[in-house]
């Protein structure tokens, strides 16, 4: 019975004859770069508004795009990891990403750069489930902890240092050089993963379902696209637009779901959701993701509009925060594999919620110091809650469901980040009008009263995801790999 369970074991951890290094290290050169440019737009995001003569409401389609269709993307990874390599899709999401970047740096008008942005989280769309399943089956679950630390850096720390990247490429060269800067390194992670990246995954060809990803994509798109357009205007959630696609939306997930537990082989293997803690971890990374980027593009702008300060002094406030992010996520993983995740998540999510309070009563005479501060912890408490929760969530699924998971995970998370700034931002904006409709006499100028009311509200609605989000973080509690504990009750048996 001992042999027995020593095999099950063997067969649950990393292969023997991979050497990872190379692996981790062409994943995280490529992803660290593709994932950046989520945010590297934020600071920029101003003057694209005075350049191409757009809204506000309009200019956050080159973020809330950007994630959207990694959202859309990424619940086809399942899929692809059935037909394609870990060679084949890491190179093909490189290049696609390569391309997007290109065409951002040349866009003459808001259209192509858009067009741009969408290419781009095309190839990031492609990268981020690659890099996921790529740990769960090179690494055994006691290291997961530590490696998906270091995925951290890229997943976390990428996007968190982009507004201060942007904020001194910008003050130094122009916006256009927030692409080129880029170019020379997406070229160098293709080159080094054709040398070094070697393929861990079986291929299934599992069979193809068009409807299913038609409904994929009808669902995440309607409903970001729903979110991001309610604050076009003054009818917000009423128009026909907004709720119509909202609707769409919902309904075509729900059509979607439905069909994948009748499907023999479910693009997206929804039964993962049987796993409680994987559930639970979902819910609550959505909340965390919204938070973290809704903050984070909110929070450069009222720098600059409200603060009047300049790009280059905007992003540099937020390098501490980006700086302690990245030193945390490590520390957090290994944390993680020694002690589990309520040790880490409780007091992350507690820290949120009170760093989000905060937010809620900033004005324009508010000091940057306080500003950095709160950034700081901010970041501090998305590395607690981010990797260690991901990590735990999906150390409780069968091996066969690490794809289907991992797709899962950063689907909902990244269109969660999507919906959360739109829906911020829409906020904001609809506070700020409502201001300057009906103005209270202060001291300062109506615009930056109105959109110090505009952040206010904003954040105010945020507090109470995070509360949520505290609440749902006493229920975590560890797990294990239903393959590991079969092991474990066979030990305790012989």
């Amino acid at each position: 019975m001992e042999a027995g369970s020593l095999t099950a074991k063997k067969e649950v951890g990393a292969p023997q004859d991979i050497k990872k290094a190379p692996i981790m290290l062409s994943l995280i050169i490529g992803g660290f770069f593709a994932i950046l440019n989520e945010t590297l737009l934020n600071v920029a995001l101003t003057d694209l508004i005075s350049e191409f003569g757009v809204t506000a409401n309009t200019i956050q389609w080159l973020t809330t795009g950007f994630m959207l269709v990694v959202g859309i993307l990424v619940p086809i990874t399942a899929l692809l990891s059935g037909w394609f390599t870990t060679r084949q899709i890491f190179l093909g999401a490189m290049s696609l990403f390569t391309i997007g970047t290109v065409i951002c740096g040349f866009a003459p008008s808001f259209e192509i750069l858009l067009v741009g942005r969408l290419i781009q989280a095309s190839g990031t769309g492609l990268l981020l489930p690659v890099m996921m399943n790529t740990i769960l089956l090179i690494f055994p679950p006691e290291k997961r902890g530590g490696a998906m630390g270091m995925v951290g850096l890229v997943i976390m720390f990428a996007p968190a240092i982009g507004p201060t990247l942007s904020g001194v490429i910008v003050e130094a060269f122009n916006w256009r050089w927030l692409f080129f800067i880029v170019i020379p390194f997406a070229l160098f992670s293709l080159a080094f993963a054709a040398l070094f990246l070697k393929n861990v995954s079986i291929l299934t060809r599992p069979k193809v379902d068009p409807l299913s990803i038609i409904l994929s994509t009808l669902g995440f798109g309607g409903i970001v696209f729903g979110f991001s357009s309610a604050g076009e205007g003054h009818a917000g959630l009423a128009s026909p637009q907004v709720y119509l696609s909202i609707i769409i939306g919902f309904v075509s997930l729900a059509v979607f779901v439905i069909r994948q537990l009748k499907l023999k082989e479910p693009m997206l293997n929804v039964r993962a959701f049987k796993s409680p803690m994987f559930s639970l971890t979902t819910v609550l990374l959505i909340i965390v993701m919204m938070s973290m980027f809704s903050t984070m593009i909110i929070l450069p702008m009222f720098l600059q509009s409200g603060l009047l300060l300049s790009a280059f002094v905007a992003g540099l406030a937020l390098l501490p925060g980006g700086v302690l992010n990245g030193l945390m996520s490590p520390v957090a993983g290994r944390l993680f594999d020694k002690y589990g995740p309520r040790i880490l998540l409780i007091p992350g999510t507690a820290l949120l919620m009170i760093v989000v309070w905060q937010f809620t009563t900033v004005t324009t005479s508010t000091s940057l110091t306080t500003f950095i501060i709160l950034h700081s912890l901010l970041m501090i408490a998305v590395s607690m809650i981010m990797m260690p929760g991901q990590t735990n969530g999906l150390n409780q699924l069968p091996r066969e469901y690490y794809p289907h998971g991992t797709a899962i995970l950063n689907t909902l998370t990244q269109v969660g980040g999507a919906v959360g700034i739109a829906l911020f931002i829409s906020i904001m904006s609809a506070g700020t009008l409502n201001y300057m409709e009906n103005p209270v006499q202060g001291g300062g100028s109506l615009e930056a009263e109105a959109m110090t009311a505009g952040v206010q509200l904003a954040f105010t609605v945020a507090l109470l995801f995070a509360i949520v989000g505290f609440i749902l973080s006493l229920f975590i509690k560890r797990t294990n790999p239903p393959e590991e504990e079969v092991s474990i009750n066979e030990l305790s048996n012989s």
